[in-house]
């Protein structure tokens, strides 16, 4: 063996992990890895597999120090797609709905047709919700409101302290109905047990749910409902490791995915969006930003150095749902400015706030709809930590005084 790579199967072997998880470690920084001579599979060095496999060693490769590494059996990042539980998310955004993406999440299995789980909140948990945002002020953003809906629900449901499977699922089923069903109504009321798509197209956008256009929503709620660890993620395991209940760990990472840097990047897309206004205006009001110093959010993505596939898929699925929409114009301008810059490809929150634009959302939706498809993946994470039963406890690496020495 000595001088010989490892192939896939042998080195994902000697570190007990799927080829999926290995290609992750590559893709994570964790991992180097070679093209064999056919060009179409990978090869690997055994002696930095051997080190990765060591017993209590930290598995850190390449990556920053502040990164955490947790097993997990629900998403991969690999060959430039992610991946939930095995399949590539682009096919699931393209022959599966929502809801049933969450329940393959949750459970590994896709929901039976003949006998459909409910998606609905409780009767009183629904009026908490409502009376709580209705509390908040006028210009108070989706996402604001979400947050304060979901302590509304929790305090609604007694029974969120149960952290059976089965009883999970179903707080996960009633949380993400109930903070779609309780926001504003800002166009003609969904069906009560419809789609979670369309009852969220009710309380962003005015105008009528298009068929295609609310395919599209749903497509966006599938696309964006987990991606491995983001810091969002990380602090719903956090919660969920110490057993906090389901509607705890939705609200810790809802706390979390509002930072610009996360799922609140699209609200600044959003009004870069507005003030082009017009397709011919996208090049000064891209170069009046760029000479004021402002980053230009939306492009580029580092682990997909390639596109974010997630983006491509969202920008098709819009092009075609809205062919001829004005507001589609705008967007495909800021597109070929970008393009004329050398800017990256775009990435899910350019395509997010792309999705608002054409629809005419209001202000925020597009972080909204980030904030409800990843509460899925939220409670994805949370089954796996109730079921591993061991807190989070990361250690720090202390950098002070050290007046003991």
């Amino acid at each position: 063996m000595s001088g010989r790579r490892l192939t896939t199967a042998e080195a994902a072997r000697r570190l007990g992990v799927k080829p999926a998880t290995l290609y992750a470690y590559v893709s994570r920084g964790l991992l180097s890895r070679e093209r064999a001579p056919d060009g179409r599979t990978s090869t690997f060095d055994p002696a930095e597999i051997d080190r990765l496999a060591s017993p209590g060693r930290p598995r850190r490769g390449r990556r920053p120090a502040s990164e955490l590494v947790m097993p997990s059996a629900l998403t991969a990042i690999a060959h430039g797609l992610p991946w939930y539980r095995g399949l590539p998310v682009p096919e699931l955004a393209a022959t599966r709905s929502f809801e049933e993406v969450a329940a393959w999440l949750w459970t590994g299995r896709f929901p039976s047709a003949a006998a459909p789980a409910a998606w609905r909140a409780g009767e009183a948990a629904l009026e908490a919700g409502r009376r709580a945002q209705a509390a908040l002020p006028e210009v108070a953003l989706p996402l604001e409101r979400i947050r304060v809906i979901a302590a509304a629900l929790a305090a609604g449901d007694e029974l969120r302290l149960e952290l059976h499977p089965a009883a999970v699922t179903a707080a996960g089923r009633a949380l993400i109905a109930g903070l779609v069903d309780c926001l504003p109504r800002q166009g003609p009321a969904a069906p009560a047990g419809g789609a979670i798509a369309g009852r969220l197209w009710a309380g962003l956008s005015s105008l009528g749910p298009e068929p295609e256009l609310v395919g599209t929503l749903d497509a966006a709620l599938v696309l964006l409902a987990d991606h491995e660890l983001a810091a969002s993620t990380v602090a719903a395991r956090v919660a969920a490791s110490v057993r906090a209940d389901p509607y705890a760990v939705a609200s810790a990472g809802l706390a979390v995915v509002s930072g610009t840097l996360h799922g609140g990047a699209s609200l600044g897309i959003e009004a870069l969006l507005d003030e082009i206004d017009r397709p011919d205006r996208a090049a000064s009001v891209v170069g009046t930003r760029l000479r004021r110093g402002e980053r230009l959010r939306g492009f580029g993505h580092r682990l997909y150095p390639d596109g974010d596939p997630r983006a491509a898929v969202l920008l098709d699925r819009l092009r075609t749902a809205a062919a001829g929409s004005p507001r589609l114009a705008v967007v495909e301008a800021l597109l070929a400015t970008a393009a004329r810059r050398g800017l990256p490809e775009p990435n899910v929150d350019l395509a997010l706030a792309a999705l608002a634009h054409v629809t005419a959302m209001t202000r925020g939706a597009a972080e909204a709809i980030f904030a409800v498809a990843r509460t899925a993946g939220w409670i994805a994470h949370a089954l796996e930590e109730y079921a591993r039963n061991i807190p989070v406890r990361p250690r720090a690496v202390y950098t002070g005084p050290q007046p003991w020495s």
